[in-house]
């Protein structure tokens, strides 16, 4: 940690580089540790929010909850994940706040007892309110944390820390599988394990947020690498939006009622449904992981051409599949959907320079305030009209990505 601080404070001037702009985060060092770090936590924190949905099968029959309130169950996490993580974003842009990473774990550690013991509808509500909270301060501040040790390699670091978040999504349904669902709800609460883990390593990594924060204290604010007018960049951060709800109303789908889909369709068992989900969702993990470095090669508007419109073929498909081949079409789509919100993120932190965490916390919002809403959405018209029709109207989703040809062409560091 001191080695990689010094070699922070070696780098150029601020009156040569702008601290944190491409070229200044170039000249300082790749520190991968801190991002394997916040890619960890990151696979900590999904994989407790992957309780929730995982979870779902075994809450409706206990309790006897419709598909409607299963989806104001995620609508209340994904509200209370997403609102928040603008404004954390925007306040720690001016003032930044290293200890927000471990007391955001900690609200998750609460919210992850209170599901062990909730035995109603309003107390679910409030538990992943609580699991919400925690994603909302983790979110924008881990992701400026990546960028800050990329060395200049930010869709690496980018998609490292995404991938984190995409495994814990596809390990938290097989941990739910071999762990709740058997043995009761109460066996929720093994994973406070997971979240006191989180909370040592964020307190490591805010260590070092610290650190880094000291030994650039003073240098000037990053710079445009573009000459893009303003209306222009605002145009592309409403494209970039309405492809991210294209994305995660579609993930949705998946994330919520895949396993309600494979059991009403092809009468499979809770536990044989939650390992096609684990399959999508680890296809989604690998996907993430390979955007980020495709991206800096080729550029992150191809990445986003090919991720969301190259998908729309395989998603066409799938409502008419067999088991065979829903379960190689769900891999496929997850394999390419999933490598464009790295691209992203990374393209839009570089159309708005020097508000890395405002930009993080606004597409991290939007991922989980559209997938809210889509899983109450469709969980209501699952009752109105059967999951097999959702999961037809869904696949037209896709065909969005067309919208890629409104962003300019940025310049990418």
């Amino acid at each position: 940690m001191t080695s990689a601080t010094n070699s922070t404070a070696a780098a150029p001037s601020s009156a040569t580089t702008p601290a944190n702009s491409p070229a200044g985060l170039a000249a300082q060092p790749l520190v991968m540790s801190i991002i394997l770090a916040c890619g960890g936590a990151h696979l900590i924190n999904d994989m407790i929010q992957a309780l929730l949905p995982s979870i779902y099968p075994m809450l409706k029959t206990s309790y006897g909850l419709s598909f409607t309130q299963v989806g104001l169950i995620t609508l209340t996490f994904q509200v209370t994940a997403s609102l928040l993580q603008p404004w954390i974003g925007m306040y720690t842009d001016r003032h930044p706040q290293p200890w927000l990473l471990p007391s955001g774990a900690v609200a998750t550690l609460v919210g992850i007892v209170l599901l062990s013991m909730a035995g109603s509808f309003p107390a679910f509500l409030l538990a992943a309110a609580l699991v919400g909270i925690g994603s909302s301060t983790f979110h924008p501040e881990a992701s400026r944390i990546a960028r800050m040790a990329s060395g200049g390699r930010f869709g690496l670091a980018q998609s490292t820390f995404q991938v984190g978040g995409n495994a814990g999504s596809a390990f938290g349904p097989l941990l739910a599988a071999a762990i709740v669902v058997p043995f009761g709800q109460a066996n929720v609460a093994w994973f406070v394990l997971l979240a006191l883990l989180s909370i040592l390593v964020l307190t490591r990594v805010s260590g070092w947020y610290r650190s880094h924060l000291a030994a650039t204290k003073g240098r000037t604010k990053p710079r445009a690498t573009h000459s893009l007018p303003a209306a222009t960049v605002r145009r592309a951060l409403v494209v970039l939006a309405l492809l991210v709800f294209s994305k995660y109303f579609y993930m949705a789908s998946f994330t919520s009622y895949f396993t309600f889909y494979l059991i009403d369709r092809f009468h499979l068992s809770v536990a044989s449904s939650q390992l096609y989900l684990f399959l999508f969702l680890g296809a989604v993990a690998v996907g993430t992981f390979v955007g980020g470095p495709i991206g800096d090669r080729i550029g992150r508007k191809l990445v986003i051409w090919i991720s969301i419109l190259g998908a729309a073929p395989f998603a066409l498909m799938l409502p008419h599949a067999n088991l065979f081949w829903t379960a190689v079409l769900s891999v496929v789509i997850g394999l390419v959907i999933s490598s464009a919100f790295s691209a992203i993120v990374v393209y839009a932190q570089e159309l708005v320079p020097g508000k890395v965490g405002m930009i993080a916390g606004v597409f991290f919002g939007l991922m989980f305030g559209f997938g809210g809403i889509g899983a109450a959405l469709l969980g209501h018209l699952a009752d109105l009209y059967g999951i097999a029709w959702v999961y037809g109207l869904c696949a037209f989703l896709p065909l969005a990505g067309i919208l890629t040809v409104f962003l300019p062409d940025v310049r990418e560091g």
